[in-house]
């Protein structure tokens, strides 16, 4: 029950309308990124909700698995499972809706619960009472900090963020949530205001929502991009449209962002669809977009109305836009890039990009990324010289890879000079700061990583990375930890960092079912 698969499998739809929410909607949001779309699961990791018969046998079990978790060996339809199913901070009646839901789709005709039987059971838990829960899920607390700096609280969240942006007018930075809906924190004040709302701008007949990129250009235009998943289609389709307003040129000149360049391509099996995400302008004045995969190492999915064709051209790439055109077309830059949720370059112009590895322990990466280059998905994986699934395609005749920096340690890696990160640690975001910032941090890079979401505690922090590029080795150091899942990050005037957390939970076990918030890290 997450939003993410390594970091981000496309991030289930948040809810759009006001008031209490359906049970088909909680059901996305919270449950469909580890048991599916259609409650198939992942073999070997997540069980499936379609058919159980743990669902009819242990009744009091299931139901009582996101009141305060669920550890340790099941057996589900004759096959064995032993993963980690967080607590989720769902009230009774939502509960009751989410199960209600699932009692009732995919052929499954369960009795039904009600928010008396949720109530009842979550008594008889660790987290009698939801409050209770809420508490343990939501610390208020900070890492510490490295030497000669601070954390503060920037801001509370009511929603979770998934990407950061500063504002051209220098006062504000834009914060974009999954739904959509576009906010704006005032660096000043530190007041969040929200500027539009997801459901007045997207077309809800497209499907599912969830939003992921956000940039500006040197013409000040905001730029976001939303991915939905469109049921109306055999097979599903990912409807993906980047928005565009109108140049800043003062207060009230963004007119509502209007789609500038609409493509799709077909949905991904699972939970995998990583979407297209990350957006930013490079130092040639183009517009380059990441498209993470629709698979996790290109397998064919096992749900009869997705597409079984593994990747396709527009999928596990980066893409190039030129801004100057109404109508862009998509040259594919880069490919083998299996989702690279954040890029960026550095005072050489050098392209750095992390990148998310598979379920199958495969390293997370960093990467140099050049034009024309692959990068080895779906064939190959950081420095693994064999095969991670039975299903790993073969590789083309000829086809070279270049492989990601091999990381030296100390830090954020626990194989011992692998490429790059332990895997399952999600870096989310990349940023090089210069000489003039204070130390440790100056003349180095630095690096968010959201978190491990299947076995342990990889991740959660912020990690320094001393970069030498032309031997592609990284000698990386952790900065602080632990933070509640950091999705991204942008520097401020006044050598200071600004970080969202996209939930409150900084360990796997709290779950991602709480709001965010944004941090400082600045000098003392």
């Amino acid at each position: 029950m997450h939003p993410f698969r390594s970091l981000l499998c496309l991030l289930p739809a948040l809810l759009l309308g006001q008031g209490q929410p359906v049970g088909a909607d909680l059901y996305r949001q919270y449950c469909a990124a580890c048991h599916g779309q259609e409650g198939r699961g992942i073999a070997n990791a997540f069980p499936p909700l379609a058919s159980s018969d743990f669902i009819t046998t242990q009744r009091a079990k299931a139901l009582r698995a996101p009141l305060e978790g669920l550890r340790g060996d099941i057996t589900v339809n004759g096959q064995k499972y032993n993963g980690w199913m967080p607590p989720v901070t769902l009230t009774n009646d939502q509960l009751a809706a989410v199960y209600n839901y699932i009692f009732t789709q995919w052929g499954n005709t369960y009795p039904a619960t009600s928010a008396q039987e949720i109530a009842a059971l979550r008594a008889q838990t660790k987290y009698p009472t939801h409050a209770l829960l809420l508490a343990a899920m939501s610390p208020d607390v900070l890492p510490v900090a490295p030497a000669g700096w601070k954390f503060t609280v920037a801001a509370p969240l009511d929603f979770q963020p998934t990407r950061l942006v500063a504002h051209p007018d220098g006062q504000h930075v834009v914060v974009l949530a999954a739904s959509g809906d576009l906010w704006s924190w005032n660096i000043a004040t530190r007041e969040v205001k929200l500027l539009w709302s997801g459901k007045d701008i997207l077309d809800p007949k497209l499907g599912d929502t969830t939003c992921l990129g956000l940039g500006t250009d040197d013409r000040g235009r905001l730029y976001f991009i939303s991915n939905q998943g469109n049921k109306s289609k055999t097979p599903v389709e990912n409807e993906v449209t980047i928005w565009r307003t109108e140049p800043w040129t003062g207060d009230g000149s963004w007119t509502k962002p209007k789609a500038w360049h609409q493509t799709s391509y077909h949905f991904g099996v699972g939970p995998y669809n990583h979407g297209v995400n990350h957006i930013a302008q490079g130092p040639d004045g183009l517009m380059y977009v990441s498209s993470g995969s629709r698979t996790d190492g290109g397998e064919e999915g096992n749900s009869p109305n997705y597409d079984k064709s593994g990747e396709t051209p527009l999928t596990a790439s980066l893409w190039r836009l030129d801004p100057k055109l109404e109508h862009p077309r998509i040259e594919i830059f880069a490919h083998g890039l299996r989702n690279t949720y954040h890029f960026m370059w550095n005072h050489a112009g050098q392209l750095l990009g992390v990148e998310n590895g598979t379920d199958a322990d495969t390293p997370e990466e960093l990467n140099l990324i050049e034009r024309g280059k692959h990068y080895g998905f779906p064939y190959e994986f950081g420095d693994w010289t064999t095969k991670p699934y039975p299903h790993t395609p073969d590789a083309p005749k000829g086809l070279q890879f270049v492989r990601p920096f091999k990381n030296l340690g100390p830090d954020a890696n626990d194989r011992g000079g692998s490429t790059t990160f332990t895997p399952h640690s999600s870096p989310s975001t990349i940023l090089e700061l210069g000489p003039d910032w204070p130390a440790p941090l100056g003349n180095s890079y630095v690096i968010t990583r959201f978190g491990n979401y299947l076995k342990d505690q990889s991740g959660f922090d912020l990690i320094q990375a001393q970069l030498d590029v032309e031997k592609k080795e990284a000698r990386i150091h952790t900065l602080a930890t632990p933070l509640a899942r950091p999705i991204s990050m942008i520097t401020l005037p006044g050598h200071r960092l600004l970080i969202a957390e996209y939930c409150r939970g900084n360990s796997l076990a709290a779950g991602t079912s709480t709001p965010g918030r944004l941090i400082l890290l600045e000098p003392k």
